[in-house]
């Protein structure tokens, strides 16, 4: 008969707080958790942004101490191989990196369902090969055929995976969208499918935005959640260096001016504008935008001619 392991109580296993954390404050070691957010809060390029720090003892976005790294494997299911090697070049570009050099692995596999048997073995023998400390899977909703909603369907995969992070001795990270409804009081509540999803994280990171700027807010089920961080996609594709950065306090309200003065810039290029337009088009109030043309009227970026606020001739 094969019997139940049982120990007394007081010889359970210490938890060290020294050792708690795989990225300080962001993810605890050997967590199972999500990034979720509503479409369009760079949920991948945070999955990237962590899972090369972890496999290249770098800081998570700058800023966070990877405290175990070693080798991460990812699987994207949305994102072309090319796509995704670019965003990585672009990571390791801005961290002077060789990703060469990086134990970084992605399984190319064109679909992965993990309500089917076949490919839960499948994932468990590509964990066991390369041994990774991190596993990353994005999304969830491309990973399955069950029904989210049904408590029942979406356990079963819900302990698959928390079987392979125990059995592996490794993390797991799943990236996952929100309601569109935003329903529920925020971050695991506002996952979309079960409440059997919020309740199965160790550790989570839940994505926002307003403007141009995303509001990051881990939780952990053990452990302080610290304050929301603030961050900004810095760079894009096109100039190769494109990248997550921590946006501090003080520089928060800085970019946010100039994230106005450089859209009301763009719809003076497109036409000349009243102020009545331009109020309605920049969502600002009276006050603040007569400080806004005034601020760069004396700059010589824009002029007042003929009732309509324009771009000056060179």
């Amino acid at each position: 008969m094969n019997a139940l392991p049982v120990v007394q109580a007081a010889a359970l296993a210490t938890a060290d707080v020294e050792d708690r954390w795989m990225i300080d404050t962001l993810w605890l070691r050997r967590a199972v958790g999500v990034i979720g957010g509503p479409p369009k809060t760079n949920k991948t390029y945070l999955a990237l942004d962590i899972a090369l720090s972890v496999a290249s003892s770098t800081a998570a976005l700058g800023r966070f101490a990877v405290r175990d790294p070693g080798p991460v494997l990812i699987y994207m299911a949305e994102d072309a191989d090319a796509a995704i090697k670019e965003r990585l070049i672009a990571l390791c570009r801005h961290r002077g990196l060789d990703l060469h050099a990086v134990p970084l692995y992605v399984i190319t596999a064109s679909t992965l369902r993990l309500d089917l048997s076949t490919d839960q073995r499948r994932l468990l023998d590509a964990v066991a090969a390369y041994q990774p400390v991190l596993l990353v899977l994005d999304p969830l909703v491309r990973l399955h055929a069950v029904n989210e909603n049904d408590a029942g369907e979406i356990s079963r995969l819900l302990g698959y995976l928390r079987e392979l992070q125990r059995s592996r001795h490794c993390s797991l990270l799943v990236v996952h969208h929100t309601r569109k409804s935003g329903a529920g009081s925020g971050g695991g509540q506002n996952l979309r499918g079960s409440g059997d999803i919020h309740a199965w994280v160790d550790s989570s990171l839940y994505l926002s935005r307003r403007a141009c700027h995303i509001t990051l807010a881990p939780e952990h089920r053990s452990a302080p959640s610290p304050n929301p961080i603030s961050l900004a996609l810095v760079g894009d594709e096109q100039d190769r260096n494109a990248h997550l950065e921590v946006i501090d306090a003080p520089n928060l309200a800085d970019a946010e001016q100039q994230r106005i003065e450089d859209q009301l810039i763009a719809e003076l290029r497109a036409a000349p504008r009243s102020r009545a337009q331009l109020r309605q088009a920049l969502c600002l109030r009276n006050e603040r935008l007569g400080h806004l043309l005034a601020h760069l009227a004396a700059q010589g970026r824009i002029v007042h001619a003929d009732h309509l606020w324009r771009i000056p001739f060179p």
